[in-house]
This record gives structure tokens, sequence and C-alpha cells, in this order.
């Protein structure tokens, strides 16, 4: 299964934490301050914000509170990896989990799962990804050039997510030439606060197959030469996201 998390262009292997203190030490930091901890399932089909309840080191457990919804909690309990992401004192925190699994914590329903043997943790903020929205998606345009290097035709597909560092776009339909390497020029994407125009290279290719059992095809892209004023556009729209959806996780929306 692939995660929304693979989209990243850069190679998270260096930043890749192995020992089991420090491990058990981020997680309680996570689970002691109340940190938001988006929860991703099922190829990122199902997310959810929680957070961290307990870490019992001593019986190899991450205790996790549930989603509101009964049916989402029952789709995560089903998914063969399960993804997780936050942010501890402006560092990226990633980690993964085979299965997670049922328990109580407080005589309250909540989820559980192994401490994970590994977590990735990027010091590097600016490549956070927000995931955008579904309701109101934004939308990249791409000029698709022919074999002689001329414009062939305009595709316009919706973003996944977005970070300053690149985009994942939605391509259903397969429009788009997934080529490795493949630098698009004068992208358009129609952010809320206006256009900004920007050069692609694509980096990663997924296909996913959806719990329906349609499939869908997730490009991921590095943005090249930015200029300092389309990365000032983009750093306000990703954070005017990670405010609604922090004020939606908190009830205060």
């Amino acid at each position: 299964m692939t995660s929304e998390f693979d989209d990243d262009a850069q190679d998270l292997s260096r930043y890749r934490v192995y020992s089991r203190r420090e491990i058990v030490s981020l997680l309680r930091a996570l689970a002691a301050r109340g940190q938001l901890v988006r929860m991703q399932a099922n190829g990122g089909a199902d997310a959810v914000i929680t957070s961290i309840l307990e870490v019992d080191d001593a019986n190899d457990m991450v205790i996790i509170d549930r989603a509101p919804s009964a049916t989402t909690n029952q789709r995560i309990l089903d998914s063969d990896e399960i993804a997780f992401e936050t942010i501890l004192e402006n560092i990226r925190i990633l980690f993964f989990a085979s299965r997670v699994h049922s328990c109580t914590h407080d005589d309250r329903p909540a989820l559980c799962m192994a401490i994970p043997e590994s977590l990735i943790r990027l010091q590097r903020r600016e490549y956070y990804r927000v995931t955008t929205p579904v309701a109101t998606p934004v939308r990249c345009t791409f000029a698709i050039p022919d074999e002689s290097g001329e414009v062939a035709g305009m595709v316009t597909v919706p973003l996944h997510n977005i970070s300053a560092g690149g985009i994942a776009v939605v391509d259903e339909k397969k429009l788009i030439p997934a080529t490795l390497g493949l630098i698009y020029e004068k992208c358009r994407i129609d952010l809320p606060g206006g256009a900004i125009e920007a050069k692609l290279e694509l980096m990663n290719i997924n296909d996913l197959k959806l719990t329906s059992g349609k499939t869908t095809r997730r490009l991921g892209f590095m943005f090249v030469d930015l200029p300092n004023a389309t990365l000032s556009a983009i750093q306000r729209y990703i954070t005017k996201l990670e405010r609604e959806q922090n004020a939606r996780a908190t009830g205060m929306a």
C-alpha cells in the first residue's frame, strides 16, 4: 500500500530514527503535549485527526484516540498499513504501523499499536505537506508537450497536497505523461488567493487501488527554481489551510 507520505520528493532515510529510547521519548512528548496527529489509512482514503493517549514501553504499546466515526474506525482497523504525521517543536514526525487494534484507555474505547521500530524526524519544516480540501479543490493546469516539445494540449487536475517543496496531484484519467524527471514549464496552480505559475519536475508516480475497487494515479512533483514571491504565496496558503484544519479538529470551526 502507498501512503501520501511517499509523495515526498526528498530521500527520508537519513532522517530515520532507530533508537528505541529516542522513539519512546518522542512519542511520550507528543502525548504529554496533547499534540494533534494526522492518522491515515487505506492509501490516504481515510484520514482523521487524533492524539496519542499513552506510551506503554513495558508492554510495547502506543494507545491512540479513536476516530469519531465507527465506520472510519472499522476501516482503519481493517487497513494493513496506517501512517501518522505530526509536528513537535517545528519538527515533522512521521511513523507507521502495519496494524492497529481496538483497546480501552481509562475505561473508554481506543486504538493501540506496537511501538514503531523506527520513525522519521524531519527538521526542515518547510517541506511539511498539507492536504488540500476535497470540497473546494485547488487545481493545477499542465501544458502537455508533444514529441517536438510543442504544447499539444492542456490538462487540469486537482491537487492532493501541497508544500513549499512541491505538490501531489490526482490524475484519475492518466492524462499527464508519467515520465520521471520530466519538467513541466509554466504550470498554473489556482490558489484561492490568486493563481501562481511554477515549473514542476515529476518525482514519483503512485497507482493506487481504492477500497471501492477503483484505481487512481497520484503524481508527486517538485518545484524547480521557484521565485520568492511565489514561495511566499504558497506558504501563506499552507498556513491558512493548517489553521482551518486545526480549528475543525478542535471544534472551533
